[in-house]
């Protein structure tokens, strides 16, 4: 919903919830990556590595997955940046580079010595992978040789590389549907839509969510909790959190229905609180500008600012005022 402020960590820190489960990472692979190796990784032949690769540059808003996937044989690394953020950053090819490097350093001292110097040993392929949920069209090259200058001349002679791109933006509803997975649908809720029409998508989705194990049901309440909690005002959030977390997967409808309902509710609560509070302001402000026009009579009248203010008991910021004036 577009109604709020991301907060980057807090989404990271979601997301990354998410896609270390291995059977949601598969669902990743399988549902939104076009390549023909996505067939031969298996939830058996994958391992999720305990290493991240958080430079200091980049401390403050990078998160990281890496998996581990034998494939005919073969290790390969997955490693997955996740962007989450409202613009689009120009460095990523770079910033992959130094990441993937990272990988491969550790991999190699961590290789035996003897193995690293026999002629057949080759470093593991690394498949680096962006995941993008801003609302601005990903506009960064997505090969590392054309961000080198030359690399039309020299293309045979530069580092290349070329990351996969998932933009949660860039996919149509009917898309995600389509896919029907845990993971389609938290991007269903999470492109950029109106209240409305996220309620509407919401409930599209019920045939959908009733399909999940009940882990990731779980997993999808604390996402629904998360997104839409930032839209309820402070004292309702934990009514909300109690609507959502006390549903079970036969009563996604009914959750949906009791989220619609009482969100419009609070929404136009707080629009009221609002209203009054703007009123209340509007009559303090035309109280106090009268204040400062008989304030003005006096003075003029030979009254000093001092006599003005006691006869008629004048608050500070309008003695201030009229000594501005002066």
């Amino acid at each position: 919903m577009n109604n709020y402020t991301y907060i980057n960590n807090e989404n990271d820190v979601t997301y990354k919830s998410f896609l270390t489960h291995k059977q949601t990472f598969l669902q990743l692979l399988k549902g939104f990556v076009r390549e023909d190796w996505v067939n031969e990784v298996s939830e058996d032949g994958l391992s999720l590595e305990n290493h991240s690769f958080i430079l200091n540059d980049f401390q403050e808003r990078e998160a990281d997955i890496i998996y581990k996937a034998r494939i005919d044989g073969l290790d390969v690394y997955f490693y997955i940046l996740l962007e989450l953020q409202s613009t689009v950053d120009h460095t990523m090819p770079f910033r992959l580079l130094i990441y993937m490097t990272e990988l491969w350093k550790r991999v190699f001292a961590d290789s035996d010595e003897n193995e690293r110097k026999r002629k057949d040993y080759r470093l593991p392929a690394i498949i680096p992978m962006i995941l993008y949920n801003g609302s601005k069209s990903w506009t960064a090259v997505n090969n590392f040789l054309e961000y080198q200058t030359g690399h039309k001349c020299f293309k045979n002679n530069l580092l290349g590389f070329r990351y996969i791109l998932i933009d949660i933006s860039s996919y149509t509803e009917s898309e995600l549907y389509e896919i029907g997975t845990l993971i389609s649908s938290i991007f269903v809720l999470d492109q950029d839509v109106d209240h409305e029409e996220w309620i509407k998508r919401f409930y599209k989705l019920i045939k959908i969510v009733q399909r999940f194990s009940p882990e990731q049901f779980v997993k999808f309440k604390r996402w629904v909790y998360k997104i839409s909690h930032r839209n309820v005002p402070d004292v309702k959030r934990e009514e909300l959190a109690k609507i959502i977390e006390e549903a079970d997967l036969l009563e996604v409808e009914k959750m949906v229905m009791n989220i619609e309902v009482n969100m419009k509710k609070w929404m136009n609560e707080a629009k009221q609180e609002g209203r009054q509070e703007g009123r209340q302001e509007g009559r303090q402000e035309g109280f106090e500008e009268g204040l400062y026009v008989a304030a003005k009579a006096l003075i003029q009248s030979g009254k000093t600012i001092d006599e003005a203010s006691i006869l008629l008991n004048l608050p500070k910021k309008i003695v201030d005022r009229i000594k501005n004036e002066q």
